[in-house]
C-alpha cells in the first residue's frame, strides 16, 4: 500500500486528508467542552477551512518543520489542477490548503500514525496562536 499511497494523484490524498482532519478536529473539540451543535460547527470552521489550513502549511515550510519528502508532498497537492477555486479563497490559499490536506491523506493512507498525530496536534495550536 505504501507504495500505491506514493504514486495516488494529490487530489485524491487531499480528498482523503480533509475528512480525516475534519475528524480529528471534531474530536478536539469535542474533548475541549464544545458541544453545542451551532458552536462545533462554528468553531471547526475556524480550524478546517482553507485559510486556517493554508496558513499551517505556510507556516511549517517556512521554518523547515517538513522532511523532504513530506515537502515533496506539499509541492505536489499544491501543484495538483483542480476544477475550480471556492469564491472566499485566493487562488494561493486555496492551492496551499489542497497541499495540507494531501499531506494530512499522504499519512494517514500510509498508516504513518505518529507523524499523523504529531503534524495535526502542531496544525490546532498554529491555528489557535494566530486566533489569539
Amino acid at each position: 500500500m505504501k507504495d500505491d499511497v506514493k504514486q495516488m494523484k494529490s487530489l485524491a490524498l487531499a480528498y482523503m486528508g480533509d475528512a480525516v482532519y475534519e475528524v480529528y478536529i471534531r474530536e478536539h473539540l469535542l474533548q475541549h467542552g464544545q458541544v453545542k451543535p451551532q458552536q462545533l460547527h462554528k468553531e471547526a470552521i475556524k480550524y478546517v477551512s482553507g485559510k486556517a489550513q493554508a496558513n499551517v502549511v505556510m507556516q511549517w515550510l517556512e521554518i523547515g518543520y517538513l522532511s523532504e519528502e513530506e515537502q515533496r508532498v506539499v509541492a505536489r497537492g499544491r501543484n495538483a489542477k483542480s476544477g475550480s477555486v471556492p469564491k472566499n479563497l485566493s487562488v494561493q490559499a486555496y492551492r496551499y490548503s489542497t497541499a495540507f490536506e494531501a499531506l494530512i491523506g499522504y499519512h494517514y493512507l500510509s498508516k504513518h500514525q505518529a507523524r499523523l498525530d504529531e503534524l495535526i496536534e502542531d496544525a490546532i495550536k498554529v491555528t489557535e496562536r494566530s486566533e489569539a
